[in-house]
């Protein structure tokens, strides 16, 4: 048998072109076009993981903490107070306000859409004078510190494909998440943590939650070395980290460096940049065992920030204790923090349900921007907190004076944004007498990525990876900066 020619027979045309690319005829083409805007042809900076020639600009943002309300809040409650609603209880939505705006099928069915306004009071808080709910009593003191975008707008309407929507500058999956995006164009400042890491707490409400998929934090068609990490509560925060009983570090660190050299060998024979990415990722997991024990240790925190964060803050898992872990990610350079917080889909019982998840949300995340601002570190980290769409002025299922549902409602809902180069206490954006359409300063999807991106330093039209054939980049051929919102 000639070795030689098996190996060559063994060769597929995939491995054929992707060994090939590597010649010289490719290299010439490559310098034949324009590099610039084309993020997917520089280099790799070794000290951070990310890409040569980023930020593009100087950021006023090092990290992102995405504290990402699953489900959809109702800004009704929360945020956009209509005291006039009060008078109009019980009646029909006006047509000229619809416009034959498409709704869902949960509630197109319906003979009625009456409407419910909230049943919560509202007051004025700060220098700024912002309405807020009585709901979120420890929000409305941190309001002069951060912006409201009242004039938020999606195209989706319905939960899986908004909230993939948000994550990935597109409804339907497969596209790299914005934190694989932020990954990969920046990388890490710190080497023994992955640049992107999720966190996942539960509901609080009674009503069933809405599922989250592992591709929400995925690196679609990026290399996946940029997906998130996502960290859990017990004595195994990330699975398959710690070392299995009888194996030291020692023998650990022997058998990662004879596993390299079979994977270098096997990278240079098949030129599959996922053998690089398993390389890296083993080294990453090395690491991890040290860092992510110390991450992890609460015992050194002085009891004032338990106190601060509330009494949650000391069960692991629990969105307040994931809020306080942001900060402490924050710290340690991890460059994208992504939680995600269940229980805000409520089409019924409405009332009950939001007050509970409010008495779980609201003073860890007005904790977290206290205890950033107070450590110097809110300038440089930039907080997000909303859902991924709102929820409607009509009501869905039963009305009465102290019950009712909201519906899906994605022509309008309010987020709000901290720190990393935003403007505080402001108010973006207003919406109709009903809250159902945006009056002034919409801002939709594409715009908000954007400008996370833009606070980071990143240009977004000029992060871009080839795939198939076309750049892609996380706001496609869509978005804006939004200025007014910019310090």
């Amino acid at each position: 048998m000639d070795l030689d020619k098996e190996w060559k027979l063994m060769t597929t045309r995939r491995q054929l072109f992707g060994r090939t690319a590597k010649g010289i005829g490719v290299a010439a083409l490559a310098s034949l076009l324009a590099p610039e805007g084309f993020a997917a042809n520089e280099g790799i900076d070794p000290k951070t993981g990310g890409l040569v020639g980023l930020p593009h600009f100087a950021p006023k943002a090092k990290c992102v903490i995405f504290l990402h309300q699953s489900g959809a809040p109702s800004q009704i409650e929360l945020f956009d107070y209509k005291p006039q609603l009060e008078k109009l209880q019980g009646t029909e939505l006006p047509a000229s306000v619809r416009m034959g705006q498409r709704i869902t099928g949960m509630t197109s069915g319906q003979s009625s859409l009456p409407v419910a306004p909230s049943i919560f009071k509202f007051s004025q808080h700060g220098q700024s004078a912002t309405w807020i709910s009585e709901l979120l009593p420890y929000t409305a003191k941190i309001v002069d510190d951060i912006a409201f975008i009242k004039s938020m707008n999606t195209d989706a309407i319905n939960h899986d494909p908004a909230i993939t929507f948000i994550q990935t500058g597109f409804q339907q999956p497969g596209r790299p998440s914005m934190g694989a995006w932020v990954s990969y164009g920046l990388g890490s400042e710190n080497q023994n943590l992955p640049a992107f890491v999720v966190l996942i707490s539960q509901a609080q409400a009674l009503n069933p939650d809405q599922p989250l998929f592992s591709r929400l934090w995925g690196s679609g068609f990026l290399p996946s070395r940029y997906q998130g990490v996502r960290f859990r509560a017990g004595n195994d925060p990330v699975l398959y980290l710690a070392d299995p009983p009888g194996i030291d570090r020692g023998t650990r660190r022997r058998m990662l460096d004879s596993l390299a050299q079979l994977n270098h060998i096997h990278e240079a024979a098949f030129g599959d940049p996922e053998i690089t990415t398993r390389i890296a990722q083993y080294e990453m997991a090395y690491r991890m065992q040290t860092s992510v024990p110390a991450l992890m240790d609460l015992s050194q925190e002085p009891e004032s920030v338990f106190d601060m964060y509330g009494p949650d803050s000391r069960k692991p898992g629990t969105y307040a204790a994931n809020c306080l872990l942001a900060r402490r990610l924050a710290e340690r350079g991890v460059r994208f923090i992504q939680l995600y917080h269940r229980g805000w889909d409520q089409h019924n019982d409405l009332p009950r349900d939001i007050s509970l998840q409010c008495k779980g949300v609201d003073q860890p995340s007005a904790a977290l921007v206290q205890d950033l601002k107070q450590r110097g570190l809110l300038d440089e980290t930039l907080v997000i907190w909303g859902g991924e769409f709102g929820r409607t002025v009509y009501c869905q299922g039963k009305l009465t004076e102290t019950n009712y549902g909201r519906d899906h409602h994605p022509r309008c809902f309010t987020i709000w944004v901290a720190g990393g180069g935003m403007k505080r206490g402001i108010t973006l954006g207003d919406t109709d007498d009903y809250c159902y359409n945006i009056t002034k300063d919409p801002v939709d999807v594409y715009d908000l990525q954007a400008t996370i991106l833009h606070c980071l330093g990143i240009d977004h039209t000029r992060l871009t990876y080839k795939f198939q054939g076309r750049y892609f980049r996380l706001t496609d051929v869509h978005g804006n900066v939004v200025q007014k919102l910019l310090a």
